[in-house]
Parts: C-alpha cells; sequence; structure tokens
C-alpha cells in the first residue's frame, strides 16, 4: 500500500506530465511539492527502484503503467471527495481542496463507492476536472483557453487552480463550469477580455491571464446568452438519500 508522500509525489508527477506533455524536470516537481530539489532526487530515486516511475537524471521522470495507475486511482479518490463535500455535506466550491487533500489517503474502497453511488455516478468534479472511472479510465474532452476564444458564446468547462480567493471571485461572477460565457470585447492594450455571464447584461473584464485558466469547449454556442441557466450540481444526486 503506497504511503500518502508516495501518492502526493506520483499525483504531482501525472498532473505535471500532462501539462508538459512527456518528462517532468526534478525542479518542477521540486516546486509543485514545496520541498527541495535535493528531497525530491531522493524520492524519485526510491520511486524508480520500486519501478513507480521511469528516472532519467538531467531528463527528468515519467510515470510507469503501475505509477500511473496509484496516481489516477487518487485522483478519483479526490475528485469524488471534492463533489461529496460540495454536494452533500454544502460545503463551498473554495473549501474542499485541501479537506480533500486530506481525506483522499484514508478513505475505504467501500465508502469511495458509496459516494460515487450516491453522487449518480458523476463525471467531474466541482472544477469540472474528469473523475476517473473505477477500471481507471480517464475521460477527457477538448477544450481550450477562454483567453484565446472568438466573440460568441462559450461553455465554460473547466476551472483551473484552486485558490479559495480565486475560487470566490469567480463564484461571485458566476463563473463555473457549466456557466455560458460571452466574448463581447477585447481590450489588447489593457490585455482583457470583456464577458457577459447569464443574464447580465453590461459585462465585466477579465484579465488574460486568469482567463487562460478558464478552459471552454470548443466550438462557439449560437443563440442567446440568456437562453439557459446552468445549474452548478454536476452530479445526479438523489435527494432522497441526504
Amino acid at each position: 500500500m503506497p504511503t500518502s508522500t508516495v501518492e502526493n509525489y506520483l499525483k504531482a508527477i501525472h498532473g505535471l506530465g500532462q501539462s508538459a506533455g512527456g518528462r517532468v524536470s526534478t525542479g518542477a516537481l521540486a516546486e509543485r511539492l514545496s520541498v527541495t530539489p535535493g528531497t525530491v532526487t531522493t524520492m524519485v530515486k526510491q520511486l524508480a527502484e520500486r519501478r513507480l516511475i521511469d528516472y532519467r537524471p538531467r531528463e527528468g521522470v515519467r510515470l510507469t503503467r503501475s505509477g500511473r495507475a496509484v496516481a489516477v486511482d487518487v485522483l478519483r479518490r479526490h475528485r469524488l471527495i471534492e463533489l461529496f463535500l460540495v454536494e452533500v455535506m454544502q460545503l463551498d466550491w473554495s473549501e474542499v481542496h485541501a479537506e480533500a487533500e486530506a481525506l483522499e489517503h484514508v478513505i475505504s474502497e467501500r465508502m469511495l463507492e458509496r459516494m460515487d453511488d450516491m453522487l449518480g455516478r458523476p463525471t467531474r468534479d466541482p472544477h469540472g476536472d474528469p473523475i476517473p472511472t473505477a477500471a481507471g479510465d480517464l475521460p477527457m474532452r477538448a477544450l481550450s483557453p477562454l483567453s484565446d476564444a472568438g466573440e460568441g458564446v462559450h461553455v465554460l468547462g473547466q476551472i483551473v487552480g484552486d485558490d479559495p480567493a480565486y475560487l470566490t471571485w469567480l463564484a461571485d461572477h458566476g463563473l463555473h463550469p457549466g456557466a455560458r460565457v460571452a466574448v463581447v470585447g477585447r481590450d489588447a492594450f489593457a490585455g482583457t477580455i470583456r464577458v457577459r455571464v447569464g443574464g447580465d447584461a453590461s459585462g465585466f473584464d477579465i484579465g488574460l491571464t486568469t482567463a487562460a485558466r478558464l478552459m471552454v469547449e470548443s466550438g462557439v454556442r449560437q443563440g442567446a446568452l440568456a437562453e439557459v441557466t446552468p445549474e452548478r450540481s454536476t452530479s445526479g444526486v438523489d435527494a432522497s438519500l441526504l
């Protein structure tokens, strides 16, 4: 049974590897985990000995099949716990990441399956991240950053980042997975785009740095923005079970 430290390393390598599209440098891993490069070097050698990663000095690391299986299992636990805390426990989505970080290492498989069943076998967590299946499949969607989107209505599919203040700001502006966001203008000099969300007629500006962390579904939706009022829930939780 992997320790919580091993699970955290493998999960971090998985996340960084998806962003980098290949090997992950030990420097990037140290920064993600807030540890020293020396600590990372010692740990990746141990993980390599256990055949959970492929480690090449000066080239970085990548997960083996066994390592990926562990990482995806941790992601499944983390994301189901986050969704359960939001949908059932009614915690704010800005609060659940830290709780899930602690619970993901201790929850039993029986409890996790019960959560999954109560939530209606969901496919997305509160931030729009895909929830791996029990078989280890990780479904992905074609998404692109809002900062690259042209004028028109786009469906917000995924939020990148878990900082509580950032998530609170997004919620205050109606920006959550499933929301329809209309890009109505762009100011190249100010580095902002102007958007309207829901029934907001005036709109507001978003900096390109923030917009780059808001992933939208491919394609522009036709029709008026106010035609749909999206539900925040990402699950089919049965209220009778609560």
